[in-house]
């Protein structure tokens, strides 16, 4: 390759990284228009969860479940500054049940089955889905339902079935999956800023 053809690729590289990162930047500008009253509604119900001692529960496929552990991990954790952690779990983080209860019950049933075996009345259930039509996410939100949890749903594209089953759907305004992901953990980053402010702002 010449130097004149490393130019030129070099040039539609950036030229791509600047379009999916402008894109990116769009759907967020989107999400913040359309969907920030709902996403304040969310921080309440979390707070307020939290405040009485209830537990948020995460949970999702693949990347949503990396992103509900990254969610969980900073209220367990930290997020702006000092303060008691809080009672988060990520239903994707232990191999061994997981692979136990997709061996033995079904992958459909993994979520539904962490759910009957850890919520109680009063926690919130986070249900991350890009689609909003994963079936065992739709089963664990199922559960969560008639076991009295509150539940928020993290979606994007049409909001699939979940959206229809959520109390609080929040729906990406994208059918691209990787921007539909990124600003989930962006809203995910917002919940988190939500219950600090209301839960520690002195």
């Amino acid at each position: 390759m010449g130097e004149n053809d490393a130019g030129a690729g070099h040039r539609q590289a950036a030229a791509r990284a600047r379009e999916l990162l402008l894109e990116s930047a769009r759907v967020k500008q989107r999400v913040a228009a359309e969907l920030a009253e709902r996403i304040a509604e969310a921080g309440a119900l979390l707070a307020e969860a939290f405040r009485c001692g209830r537990r948020a529960l995460l949970f999702g496929n693949g990347g949503s479940a990396a992103d509900a552990q990254h969610i969980a991990a900073e209220w367990t954790g930290r997020f702006r500054g000092e303060r008691r952690p809080l009672p988060a779990l990520a239903l994707t983080t232990n191999s061994s049940e997981l692979t136990c209860l997709g061996n033995d019950y079904g992958f459909e049933k993994v979520f539904s089955r962490l759910l009957e075996a850890h919520g109680r009345e009063g926690d919130v259930a986070v249900a991350l889905s890009t689609s909003g039509l994963s079936p065992n996410v739709i089963e664990g939100v199922q559960v969560a339902l008639e076991r009295g949890l509150r539940v928020i749903g993290l979606l994007g594209k049409d909001g699939g079935k979940l959206a229809t089953l959520v109390h609080l759907p929040l729906v990406v305004p994208s059918s691209d999956t990787q921007h539909i992901q990124e600003a989930h953990i962006a809203i995910g980053h917002v919940l988190c800023d939500l219950v600090d402010g209301a839960l520690f702002s002195d």
